[in-house]
């Protein structure tokens, strides 16, 4: 049967981000002009993210350039979740919108992790491991939209991605750019542990998406058939 036409069901597993949505919507959420539209609070977020971008290459330069990429996160997370929330009780749902709050998930996370490996904090090798899996994730994520009509949140959602984040600027601003243990031509950073202690439960929760998303595309496929 087609799924064309059918609204998208949010499905989120993070008590935390839960959580979070709910307090923006009743603080924030409320506040929002009425002209404003939910690809311009994309677009503010967007902007903000950016800004934690730039500020990520400059904390080569000093590391408390890296208290912008804190609030590039925090802008960039708080507007991921309202542009949504306006979206729905405004009624001003679309599919090029939803498109566009994805892609700048993606854009974000990537670059980010790219910064703070030109400027040092990160190695190059744990960038090249990280950098896949969350654009992995939001592509799992377009697909379930796509095909099952579900937006479906990881169990580690943006919430927790973006505290991880903040969790490596902290440590960046406190233990700075020095290796902790060197292995092999490998000087290994706090920021490194840091990412790979969160980065192999995100290649699991990736892999188990895209495990299940093909499972239910199957069974799709046979119904079709029948």
């Amino acid at each position: 049967m087609s799924k064309e036409g059918e609204k998208v069901k949010k499905i989120i597993p993070s008590k935390l981000e839960t959580g979070l949505q709910q307090f923006l919507y009743k603080t924030l959420g409320k506040r929002i002009p009425e002209k404003m539209t939910p690809n311009q609070i994309t677009g503010i977020g967007a902007l903000g993210g950016l800004a934690g971008i730039i500020c990520a290459f400059l904390s080569a330069i000093s590391p408390f350039f890296l208290i912008g990429t804190i609030c590039g996160l925090c802008c960039h997370l708080i507007c991921d979740d309202l542009d949504g929330f306006v979206a729905r009780s405004r009624n001003m749902t679309s599919k090029a919108g939803g498109y566009f709050d994805l892609l700048t998930d993606i854009l974000h996370i990537t670059y980010l992790i790219i910064a703070l490996a030109f400027a040092g904090y990160v190695s190059f090798e744990v960038a090249v491991f990280l950098v896949p899996v969350y654009a992995l994730i939001i592509f799992t994520a377009m697909n379930y939209i796509l095909y099952l009509k579900e937006f479906l949140f990881p169990r580690l959602g943006p919430i927790e991605t973006h505290l991880f984040f903040v969790v490596i600027c902290i440590a960046g601003m406190i233990f700075g750019r020095e290796s902790v243990y060197v292995l092999g031509s490998w000087e290994v950073k706090v920021a490194d542990i840091i990412l790979i202690i969160g980065g192999i439960p995100m290649y699991f929760e990736m892999i188990r998406l895209q495990i299940q998303l093909y499972k239910r595309l199957h069974i799709l496929d046979e119904e079709e058939k029948e």
